[in-house]
């Protein structure tokens, strides 16, 4: 096993009307609040009429920063950053899913330093303190509440990165699966793809770690065992609370411990691209480019995917093994070709060069620039 420091502060609180309790433990950090949310689905679902309440109720006013895109975008970070440091809030509060939790976690080191959040992403400044974040998911998907990093991307340089720091772990997150109830079925089966491929970037990471591999395992089992439930019976508390703990384990740090870097991020790198060029949800992304990786790396990653189906499918051919994730990805009606989330063949030349621009790759599965064009013909 490599080695490794598990460092996860975060108090996750679970169930039904667990974020009533946001208030008695926003007021431990101070008396004003930036609240952040996306384009008003939090108003249908119930979460902001919560959080509002229970702020208002222990007497911590609130300014608002709303619109954050699904795929985040740099300007909002700004936007925002700019608006919590004018009010003076003391504390972030973030109601919405990966996209709203990451680009507050951004937020939350650019307040203290006035730095540039596109300037820490990018290594040139590296933030000293953070404001106090508080996280409310209203979507299963990406375990952002439940680890230190956040992605966005910059539309103007054609970059899409992730950046971690131990300073934007949430203090605190809420997870109420009622919230999740209403995420339509399109989007909440981009989410359990998204927790399968978080599981799968910690599988394929370099190193020896038998429980880790049992444990990202188990996570991939318990995604496709009740997310076909789910999209059947998208009103289902149980199942919508089953999917949400999982993206959770998905990405907290359990199912890579162990092993390099806690996973490869490859396919990651390369949905990113995608994303930032056709909008492509982030989930969605990763569907198109698993089988394809999977397929690129069969001979040199035989042995690792041929463990990956005996403990998944109890099948060790690597064969049977890229097609049952494929078709899983399937089964749950997410793309797994290019063509199917709109995007041209005519756009592959594009779409390598700001791959280059983003060098992507992963971190033990790595690509230069000679691997795109393959890769691209197997999403196809």
């Amino acid at each position: 096993m490599e080695n490794f420091s598990a460092y996860i502060p975060t108090d996750l609180r679970f169930g039904k009307g667990c974020a009533g309790e946001i208030g008695v433990i926003a007021r431990q950090y101070g008396k004003k609040a930036l609240l952040i949310y996306g384009k008003g689905s939090v108003k249908k679902n119930g979460a902001y009429d919560t959080v509002v309440k229970y702020l208002k109720s222990a007497g911590i006013p609130i300014v608002e920063y709303s619109g954050i895109k699904s795929n985040p975008v740099i300007d909002d970070v700004r936007k925002a950053t700019k608006l919590g440091a004018e009010s003076k809030a003391e504390m972030i509060i973030a109601v919405g899913g990966g996209s709203v939790i990451d680009s507050a976690k951004i937020i939350s080191v650019s307040i203290p330093g006035n730095h540039d959040g596109w300037d820490i992403v990018k290594g040139k400044v590296q933030p000293s303190s953070a404001l106090p974040l508080l996280a409310v998911l209203t979507l299963a998907a990406t375990g952002t509440e439940m680890n230190p990093t956040g992605v966005v991307q910059n539309h103007e340089t054609e970059e899409k990165l992730g950046y971690r720091n131990p300073f934007m772990f949430p203090r605190h997150s809420f997870l109420d699966p009622t919230f999740t109830i209403s995420v339509p079925k399109n989007y909440t089966a981009f989410g359990i793809a998204d927790l399968v491929a978080h599981c799968l970037e910690a599988f394929f990471a370099k190193g020896s770690a038998p429980l880790s591999d049992r444990v990202a395992v188990s996570v991939i089992q318990e995604a496709m065992e009740a997310g076909p439930l789910l999209l059947e019976n998208l009103t289902d508390y149980e199942l919508r609370a089953r999917i949400m703990w999982a993206s959770t384990l998905a990405l907290n740090g359990y199912t890579g411990f162990g092993r390099i870097y806690n996973g490869d991020w490859g396919v990651h790198a390369l949905g990113h691209v995608l994303s930032l060029l056709f909008d492509v949800p982030h989930g969605a992304s990763l569907t198109i480019v698993y089988p394809a990786w999977l397929k690129y790396h069969s001979e040199k990653g035989k042995e690792r995917i041929e463990k990956l189906g005996t403990l998944l499918f109890n099948n060790p051919s690597v064969e049977n093994t890229i097609l049952g994730i494929e078709q899983f990805f399937v089964k749950i009606g997410c793309p797994v070709r290019l063509a199917e989330a709109g995007i041209a063949s005519s756009a592959k030349s594009k779409i390598i060069e700001v791959m280059k621009k983003n060098s992507s790759s992963g971190t033990s599965w790595l690509l230069t620039a000679e691997d795109y064009p393959e890769l691209l013909r197997l999403m196809e």
